[in-house]
């Protein structure tokens, strides 16, 4: 993966077919974590405490706590035009970040931390770019079109 590039676990895939999520504003709590190391499995990683999934994870200190933050703004939109579905969420920000070690997350997960069953089931994963965590503001910023398009 370069960049920027993310990819939707196929879980959840199953888990929005079968109604275990809901994206929509009043929906479910949707939690966002740094991680360094990470490895992405879209087959094999299932839940937030997947092996190699949590113990990648910042633990708190400098400016992030574990278990990440939760997304604000979250929404979900049909788009005609376009013809696809889009959800989006309001860009993250964490305040006076680091230095944490390694001093660059290497990738952010979405995962959901509403459902019951299964117990934290994860969403998407982003590769993250070179900023290190230096002390200062580090965003997050999602694309102009939203977190996850489906076409």
């Amino acid at each position: 993966m370069a960049e920027g590039d993310g990819v939707i676990y196929n879980s959840f895939k199953e888990d929005i077919m079968e109604g275990i999520m809901d994206l929509e504003t009043s929906g479910d709590t949707i939690q966002t974590t740094l991680h360094t190391a990470y490895t992405p499995d879209i087959d094999a990683h299932v839940i937030f405490g997947t092996a190699g999934v949590s113990s990648t994870e910042y633990g708190t200190a400098d400016g992030y706590t574990a278990g990440g933050q939760v997304l604000a703004g979250q929404g979900v939109v049909q788009n005609n035009t376009a013809d696809r579905g889009e959800y989006d969420g309001t860009d993250e920000t964490w305040t006076a970040l680091g230095p944490l070690s390694p001093a660059t997350p290497s990738d952010c997960i979405h995962w959901d931390n509403t459902p019951s069953s299964p117990v934290d089931p994860l969403i998407a994963t982003w590769e993250l770019g070179s900023t290190a965590t230096n002390g200062g503001d580090y965003t997050l910023q999602w694309g102009a079109n939203g977190l996850i398009l489906l076409t």
